[in-house]
This record gives structure tokens, sequence and C-alpha cells, in this order.
């Protein structure tokens, strides 16, 4: 156990175990429903499809890549690390193995990318900028500037309960129809105002 520690903390698999630790938080974060899977932007995809990555979301190649470097350091680690002297040689000892444990996970996770490819096709997931323009239905007393949920149905007809605010004082409680106008990102809250079916020609957009 000693030794797998020492491993784990120390250097190159340190890199990998801290990167393994923002993976795993996130995919608990998704299961959990508070983070999505499809928030990167193109500039992600880029890089992946340059390592031959491409054809699965930005975030199932990460952390398999993640993994398999974290799994691949340690190994070499514990099995190399008795063996080199300390002091220059096991630095560059270390930095061949980061280098490597890269390499090996690039190759493995572009083996598995493939068949996964298959079964996730390229396709823009459900986001939440798609609720902007769309009418919601308020589920607490009041919105305003700093509280208030609602629930808006998406074009598949599920339906979900967002965080929404409002700049005014216009009276929007439980029960009211608003609009979703705009989403702010750092708050991951949308701005709504109230909504008449009777004024908007285009009719209820639910």
């Amino acid at each position: 156990m000693q030794a797998f520690l020492t491993a784990v903390t120390g250097f190159p698999t340190l890199l990998f175990t801290s990167a393994l630790v923002v993976v795993v938080a996130f995919w608990l974060l998704v299961a959990f429903g508070a983070a999505e899977t499809h928030g990167f932007d193109a500039h992600a995809h880029a890089h992946f499809d340059g390592w031959g990555l491409g054809g699965v979301p930005v975030t199932v190649a990460f952390s398999l890549l993640t993994a398999f470097a974290w799994f691949f350091s340690l190994c070499a680690t514990v099995l190399l690390e008795p063996l080199a002297p300390p002091g220059v040689p096991r630095v560059l000892g270390g930095v061949a193995v980061l280098v490597g444990a890269v390499l090996l996970a690039r190759w493995l996770t572009r083996l598995l990318v493939r068949p996964l490819h298959r079964l996730m096709p390229d396709e823009r997931g459900p986001s939440r900028l798609d609720f902007v323009g769309l009418t919601c239905t308020v589920r607490t007393g009041r919105v305003d500037a700093g509280f208030g949920q609602a629930e808006v149905a998406a074009a598949d007809g599920s339906t979900a309960l967002v965080q929404v605010r409002q700049t005014g004082t216009d009276p929007l409680g439980s029960g009211s129809t608003g609009l979703l106008y705009a989403y702010d990102d750092a708050g991951e809250f949308f701005w709504v105002a109230p909504y008449d079916a009777a004024l908007d020609p285009r009719g209820d957009r639910t």
C-alpha cells in the first residue's frame, strides 16, 4: 500500500492522478444532473480530432485517455522506480514514463474510440441554449432577480426544471407562463419575462 501511495502521489503519476480526480468529479456531477457532457467548444474537438480521438464526445475521449495514462504511469513507476538511482537518472526516468504513458494511452484510446463511434452518432446533444425562446411554467411562488424556478418542455417532449430570474417586478408566481429570452452562463439561469399568447402572432411556442 505504501508503494502504491508513493507512486500515486509522486512524479509523474501525480499529474495523471490530479486529472483523474477531475474526471471522476465531473462524471459524478453528470450523474447527479449538475453538469452536461456536451458543453465543450469546437476548439477542443479539433485538438482531439488531430490526435485521432474524434468521433466520440470530448468528455469520453479525455476520460479514457486520462484513466489509461494514469494506469500505465502507475504501473511503470511501481516497477521501475526501485531500479532507478536517485537524482538525475530518476528524473529522466520519470519524464520517459510520462511520455510513454501518454503515447500508450493515446494508442489504446484510439482503439476503443472506433467501436464507440458507432454507438455515439456525431450529432449535437440537447443544450440549455435550446430552451431560449421557449415558454415555461413558473413553479415557485415568486420570480425575482435572485430566485425562481420554472418548468420548460424541450422539442423532444421531455421537461426540465430550470433556474429563472427577472430584471423587473412583473407578477410571476406559481403557474404563470413566462418566456425564456436569454441564458446567463455565469449564473446558470435563464432570464424570463411574462408571456401573453395573445400578443404573439406565432402562437404558443411550448
